[in-house]
């Protein structure tokens, strides 16, 4: 069975061509669109819908950078033990600390400053990590780039809850 790299001609590698992925995609997808298959039998609409929804799981996975990461690492053997391996930097648990101690700060306040300040922080550290992770998958440090990707996970996540205290001040 092809990967998503493979089910898209693409290169397997961190950086990708967005614009060369959101071809590849729409040109299968006009490929398995169900519309295209609606005179077929039974079994050829289901084998159609199951390639789109293969294409889509795909499209979604190569087009963000953190689920591209993980792909990369777990189809080249790198176990990211997400639910195990919570070991990070020292310096990285420290600034977690920090982020969490302002988030708290901003959301008692309500201190809208302070929480774009928290998300700049968060989008500049997201930026490094993600061009950390790109340096060694594409480089074939896959085992390297795994914590790096565990801390991107934090990070992703942390911006989510920036995203919903925004939400709730405003």
């Amino acid at each position: 069975m092809q990967n998503h790299f493979e089910l898209f001609h693409l290169p397997a590698l961190f950086a990708i061509d967005p614009a060369a992925l959101d071809r590849a995609y729409h040109e299968v997808q006009n490929q398995v669109h169900p519309d295209k298959f609606s005179t077929a039998t039974d079994a050829e609409k289901r084998v159609a819908m199951q390639w789109a929804t293969r294409a889509n799981e795909a499209y979604k996975t190569l087009k963000s950078p953190l689920k591209r990461a993980v792909y990369l690492c777990e189809l080249h053997g790198v176990d990211l033990e997400i639910e195990s391996n919570t070991a990070m930097p020292m310096a990285f648990l420290i600034q977690q600390m920090a982020w969490r101690e302002a988030l708290d700060e901003a959301r008692q306040t309500r201190d809208v400053a302070a929480l774009e300040t928290l998300d700049d922080a968060l989008r500049v550290m997201r930026t490094a990590e993600v061009a950390q992770i790109a340096a060694l998958l594409d480089a074939g440090d896959y085992a390297g780039a795994a914590s790096t990707v565990r801390q991107l996970m934090f990070v992703e996540k942390f911006g989510e809850e920036v995203a919903g205290t925004f939400d709730l001040l405003a």
